[in-house]
């Protein structure tokens, strides 16, 4: 059985030691409350709440699934009173502002949260996870009225929201949204369609539900260039801000699912459904991204989440579980057989997904500190500092949720091969994490999608390559200082001052052939995402290799530090070598598939593919 335990000093060492959030917060507008012990007692408390409460609920909720019933959701047994707790413990205003109930906190310790909450139960954490995206659309873009009437209820937890995309011809495609608004007397709208897809779109933890809903007005131009942003809530409010009657929008069931069986993906269908426009006519889909960008940055912490839990499942097994010898000699000569952890192939396993879960961590706090400074200028007017931040974040954005997910997706397999046969039962859980990990690369754009925005929007059109320059750069910047040095750090620093300069020859070489062949950009996009992931990854832990060797070097001298202490910081430059000599290497492969002609794919002279 799966017993979940929060890796609160890994957290600490990334967010303090690398990364400096104590700085960082202290620049910030948003920041002044984040003192290093309100950190420590918030990651405390979110701690107990995941391990006590949420990661016992984890494989039960599993089990069990949501229940339909003419219209109406039921969640799993205990979801309820975890939802409860959830609220009582002012846990979804943590980072939102205080005029509205919020905290007031830094948008980071909001991921810090959901990284916590999604291990230990990613299901549940969906509820309230859709609900952060749903609070920035509508503090960005919403009106005073409907700030003042929505926000309060969304930010302190009483209400949940929801984003309405996709629709049954269309998923990623929305220039194929037919869903249509028709203006009504009183300033409102109607709105008839169906959604699809629609997580948290019913259930029984609120009372009432939000839908960021997308729609077409009746003379909306074609295409994405005619689609409007609208509110439709479960119940109307009434002019004095109380629930009024029903809203004509319905669940019509629920999706039987491969994972996630505790979260509730439900049909909706919109029936004249009465709802307020937000933002300008035909620019819902500019809206709909401060939504989607969330979401996906909140999908990536699921592939992190997901090597961590199956890690975590693995490693106890292994350490128990006792299957022949180890080939160098017995290492646990008064047991029948060494333990699985001693043997090599179980070892490589162990490590990826630890070095998956770690290095994704640092990945998502790094960007996470974006988020901050991006956030905090959003809410004090200032959309020069918005806009620059936003760009930064775009970048890696399709990165962290592309390649976190098919990384997480990797590890939560590897979880299920270390056990064995015990890994394909549901006795152990490792089969469920493998099952929920699997919608990670789907929801919120495909791995596909993902590589198409980064290599053709990001990379190509926006910044013709400058997103990618200056982020090599950093690369050779923290690898220069540790070029000459002897050992395992200093062959991690040539390595990657070697890639830096790999990566800047390829997006060129792209570049240029896309120029002659429009084709190459999606025949390369993939394997061109699945290459910056793990040069990106590759930065960050010589970053926390670098830290950890200088706090070896520091521990050595008077005073010393404790032995639990160097054995962290021994592991953190153990994993961080695995990760360059057994990991990073598969960039390579991908650079080679990233280059091959788009021929390949889509110029054969019978195509088998197409023929009828």
């Amino acid at each position: 059985m799966l017993n979940y335990k929060a890796p609160l000093r890994d957290m600490r060492f990334v967010m303090n030691e690398v990364l400096d959030y104590p700085a960082h917060y202290r620049q910030l507008g948003s920041g002044e409350e984040a003192t290093p012990e309100t950190v420590d007692a918030i990651l405390d408390a979110a701690a107990s709440y995941c391990e006590e409460v949420l990661a016992p609920l984890y494989v039960s909720g599993g089990e069990e699934g949501c229940h339909f019933d003419a219209g109406t959701v039921r969640t799993p047994a205990g979801f309820k009173d975890a939802y409860a707790q959830f609220v009582a413990g002012g846990w979804q205003g943590l980072s939102f502002p205080p005029e509205y109930g919020g905290q007031g906190l830094p948008m980071s310790l909001n991921l810090l949260k959901s990284e916590m909450m999604g291990t230990a139960n990613w299901a549940f954490n969906m509820y309230p996870g859709l609900s952060i995206g749903c609070i920035n659309t509508l503090l960005q873009y919403g009106s005073d009225a409907i700030k003042a009437q929505y926000l309060p209820r969304l930010v302190s937890g009483e209400w949940t929201g929801t984003m309405c995309l996709t629709e049954p011809q269309c998923g990623s495609d929305l220039a194929q949204v037919r869903t249509q608004a028709v203006p009504q007397a009183d300033g409102t709208y109607a709105l008839t369609g169906t959604k699809i897809f629609i997580s948290s779109g019913e259930h029984d933890l609120t009372y009432n539900i939000v839908h960021i809903v997308l729609a077409r007005l009746p003379d909306a131009p074609a295409g994405t260039r005619g689609i409007s942003l609208f509110l439709v809530s479960k119940y109307r409010l009434n002019a004095d801000g109380s629930l009024g009657q029903r809203n004509a929008v319905h669940c019509g069931s629920i999706e039987h699912k491969m994972g996630i069986s505790a979260s509730a993906t439900a049909v909706l269908n919109f029936d004249g459904a009465t709802g307020t426009l937000i933002g300008e006519p035909n620019k819902g889909l500019e809206a709909m991204f401060t939504f989607m960008n969330t979401a996906r940055i909140g999908t990536a912490i699921q592939g992190v989440a997901h090597a961590e839990m199956s890690f975590q499942g693995a490693l106890a097994y292994a350490r128990e579980r006792r299957s022949m010898r180890s080939l160098s000699g017995k290492k646990e000569p008064d047991q029948v057989a060494d333990a699985l952890v001693w043997h090599a192939d179980v070892r490589r396993m162990l490590l990826t997904q630890k070095a998956v879960a770690e290095g994704g961590r640092a990945m998502i706090y790094a960007a996470a500190q974006l988020a901050d400074q991006m956030f905090a200028a959003a809410w004090a007017g200032d959309q020069a500092a918005y806009e620059r931040h936003d760009s930064a974040l775009g970048f890696f954005t399709p990165i962290l949720k592309g390649f976190l997910t098919e990384m997480g997706l990797e590890a939560a397999s590897l979880g299920v091969q270390v056990l064995g046969g015990h890994g394909y039962i549901r006795e152990h859980g490792m089969e469920q994490v493998l099952r929920d990990a699997r919608i990670a690369t789907l929801y919120e754009g495909t791995t596909g999608i993902q590589a198409l925005d980064l290599l053709g929007r990001k990379v190509l059109l926006q910044t013709r390559g400058r997103c990618v320059r200056d982020f090599t750069r950093s690369m050779r910047a923290l690898a220069r200082p540790h070029w000459l040095a002897s050992g395992a750090l200093g062959r991690m620093a040539r390595a990657l001052t070697r890639r830096a300069v790999q990566w800047d020859l390829l997006t060129l070489r792209l570049m240029l052939k896309a120029r002659r062949d429009k084709e190459q950009v999606g025949a390369a996009a993939y394997d061109y995402l699945m290459y910056c992931g793990y040069l990106m990854m590759a930065y960050h832990w010589l970053q926390m290799a670098s830290v950890a060797d200088a706090a070896l070097r520091k521990g050595q001298g008077a005073g010393g530090q404790s032995s639990e202490s160097e054995a962290f910081y021994q592991a953190k430059l153990e994993t961080a070598q695995f990760y360059f000599e057994r990991l990073l290497p598969r960039a390579e492969a991908h650079y080679r598939m990233a280059l091959a002609p788009a021929c390949t794919l889509l110029k054969t002279p019978h195509d088998h593919l197409a023929m009828v």
